[in-house]
């Protein structure tokens, strides 16, 4: 893995590799997993790679790729609530490049990476697993679609570690997540800090120091609200009702858009 890039070839890819690609200008970057047989499972807001509910999806939409007129034989996109999709890779892709996803960096790797959303610091399972746990939740769902707690990349995340949080009024496993939170946080958290130092690169060395410690204690692999959940147990809570993601609902202030999860 490069320090600056994660990008690989379509050649290198092996069955239960969590793969991305980023988007118009790298708003964002779209999650999956890839199966094999150049297909890749990833999880969508009914279809579509990214949304809220809000007037923020008209930037997020027009940021994403578009979408040919053609029906792609290979790719098995429905119209069901659902949000779990099976694509080939090119539409996946749709004219990106492709990265992967790394697991179990060192530290000093993990905060090197200036943007979420790209490694962890936690240990991935074996592929074979990775790949069923992708396959069941094609079948069965992954709940609802939430910006900021159950999006794609939580989606691969979950494949791929079997690790899900279950502490409500928080942030998902979603790096990309963390880091659009983390940023105005740090700002934040660096304001009081002006009476110590009056320097401009103080304070701007104050605020980077507390967004990559917001990153570090944020990442998947150093949570402790963290617990591993067998992909049967999962989607048998979530069709029970004994787990639930909640979409998002008030159309303004999207800090406070978090979903929750429910455990009775």
């Amino acid at each position: 893995m490069g320090l600056l890039s994660n990008r690989v070839k379509k050649e290198s890819l092996k069955a239960g590799d969590h793969i991305y690609s980023w988007r118009s200008a790298y708003i964002y970057a779209h999650h999956g997993i890839y199966v094999g047989d150049d297909k890749v499972i990833h999880f969508t807001r009914r279809g579509q790679e990214v949304g809220t509910g809000t007037a923020l999806d008209l930037l997020l939409v027009s940021s994403g790729p578009a979408r040919s007129r053609e029906i792609c034989p290979i790719c098995t996109t429905t119209l069901d609530a659902n949000g779990v999709i099976s694509s080939c890779l090119n539409c996946f892709l749709a004219g990106g490049v492709l990265y992967r996803f790394e697991y179990a960096v060192s530290p000093a790797l993990f905060l090197a990476k200036a943007r979420g959303g790209t490694c962890t610091l936690a240990m991935a399972d074996h592929d074979d697993i990775v790949v069923h746990r992708a396959n069941y939740l094609l079948q069965n769902g992954f709940g609802c679609y939430n910006i900021f707690k159950n999006n794609c990349e939580d989606f691969a995340i979950y494949c791929k570690t079997g690790l899900l949080v279950l502490d409500q009024g928080t942030i998902g496993q979603s790096g990309q997540a963390v880091s659009i939170i983390g940023g105005p946080l740090a700002a934040v958290l660096s304001t009081p800090l002006r009476f110590v130092t009056t320097n401009i690169y103080g304070m701007a060395a104050t605020a980077v120091g507390v967004y990559c410690a917001s990153r570090y204690a944020a990442d998947i692999g150093m949570r402790r609200d963290v617990v591993t959940v067998q992909v049967e147990d999962l989607t048998t809570r979530l069709a029970t009702g004994l787990l639930q993601v909640v979409e998002p609902q008030i159309p303004v202030d999207l800090p406070h858009q978090s979903s929750h999860l429910v455990t009775p």
